[in-house]
């Protein structure tokens, strides 16, 4: 891995986006590198370093995943794809921002959650997901992968227009189950505009702003002019994805795609994160040090 020369202003606090599943959290089909956790714990132990969970869970599921896979507490949670936004205050106490819900919700002109749903009812190729994983400015479903996505999506895009509802579709897929995901957001709420929110209210500045994922629902900010990191065990289709829409937009130097090998680690998961950190900000590789 080649690691840029020039350091950043050591002064200013780092923002580190992380996505969870099979980005953080090493529940996908390839290996973990042993020190990989251990190593962004202490990166991530540092005073400069302010961590953000951007995921697909809820606040719940967030927590409980810390937990589970001995993650270190982030500052702030974006959570339920960009729905909502927590702040972490007085150690485990962790509060919702109201004015990230006022944001966003005029997208869905005044409908909710079930609202949106009812538009659909008819449609058998989708089937709703648990509801752990929806929220109420979040519906989400399973769709099978051998459908036509275009016109599932024209259709339900059609609909929504219809009732005068400005909402983003976001499509990836789990691998494991090989079954599509579907979660339908107001225009706003996107991993994207929440980070660009969340740097606006508390004054990070995109330099040392890093965003690191792994799937399709990343994109939007894997193709932003934040910096990036695709971990190494990011789907093919992904990363030819990015890569096509950053040279589309001339963005090439904002997007990093994890290769392996940095500190002896296979670029997977964490190891991925903490390449992508080192490239963009090199100050912080002593920082990985155990």
């Amino acid at each position: 891995m080649k690691i840029r020369t020039s350091d950043p202003c050591e002064e200013r606090p780092i923002l580190l986006c992380c996505d969870l599943d099979r980005t953080l959290i090493p529940n996908g089909a390839e290996p973990e590198s042993e020190l990989a956790r251990p190593r962004l714990r202490a990166l991530c132990s540092r005073p400069e370093v302010h961590l953000v969970f951007v995921t697909g869970r809820d606040l719940q599921m967030a927590l409980d995943a810390i937990i589970e896979w001995s993650l270190p507490v982030p500052e702030f949670i974006i959570g339920d794809v960009g729905t909502t936004i927590y702040a972490r205050r007085n150690g485990n106490d962790w509060q919702h921002w109201d004015a990230w819900t006022a944001e966003i919700a005029p997208d869905w002109n005044g409908l909710y959650h079930n609202d949106l749903a009812a538009l659909f009812d008819d449609i058998t190729a989708l089937e709703k997901q648990e509801v752990a994983k929806q929220g109420t400015f979040k519906l989400s479903y399973y769709v099978d992968l051998s459908l036509n996505r275009e016109v599932l999506l024209a259709e339900l895009q059609h609909r929504l227009w219809a009732n005068g509802v400005n909402a983003s579709l976001i499509w990836s897929v789990d691998e494991e189950a090989n079954i599509g995901l579907l979660d339908i957001l107001p225009a706003r709420a996107t991993k994207l505009h929440a980070i660009e929110f969340l740097m606006s209210v508390q004054h990070y500045d995109i330099e040392h702003t890093l965003f690191c994922g792994d799937s399709g629902n990343d994109l939007m900010v894997l193709v932003s002019p934040i910096h990036a990191v695709l971990v190494k065990n990011a789907h093919p289709e992904v990363k030819e994805e990015a890569q096509r829409l950053v040279a589309a937009a001339g963005l090439e130097k904002t997007l990093y795609i994890a290769q392996g090998g940095f500190l002896g680690m296979n670029g997977n998961y964490s190891a991925g994160v903490l390449e992508g950190v080192a490239h963009y900000l090199p100050v912080t590789l002593k920082w990985m040090q155990l």
